[in-house]
């Protein structure tokens, strides 16, 4: 409804259990949680908008990590990529630069790197609207 994607868009499929350890790089569809620890790389297939990644309070991911919509209360040792939202819980950790469109941040979690925004084409359409219509309204003051 109001032309918002719908929650089935969002549904976890896959899961890391605690207590499990999966060495080597890890590629997704649609949604993945992880409870145990990943030691490599792990991304969405699928192209922009193509996943959710929900890292749990127990999870580790010692690697790269790419989604488009990435929750974290764990822990990330790596660069973190998203096309859409990172929502960092209040017991997340993460070491590494992070770039995203949209960021939540909760009291509590932590970053040791740089925090990169990457605007989507909506973000760059609305900045050049704005300065458009300064210069008309300036244009027009003058004359």
């Amino acid at each position: 409804m109001f032309g918002k994607k719908s929650n089935g868009d969002k549904h976890i499929a896959s899961l890391i259990g605690a207590g499990s350890t999966l060495v080597g790089d890890l590629t997704f569809a649609g949604g993945l949680r992880i409870d145990g620890t990943v030691q490599g790389s792990v991304r969405c297939v699928g192209g922009e908008g193509c996943g959710m990644l929900v890292i749990s309070e127990k999870g580790v991911v010692e690697g790269e990590v790419r989604a488009a919509h990435l929750v974290v209360a764990g822990r990330i040792d790596g660069p973190v990529h998203t096309t859409e939202l990172v929502e960092l819980q209040p017991t997340a950790r993460v070491a590494g630069d992070v770039r995203y469109r949209a960021l939540e941040i909760h009291h509590g979690a932590v970053v040791e790197g740089r925090l990169v925004h990457e605007p989507g084409t909506q973000d760059a359409t609305k900045g050049n609207l704005k300065l458009a219509v300064g210069a008309g309204v300036a244009a027009a003051k003058t004359q």
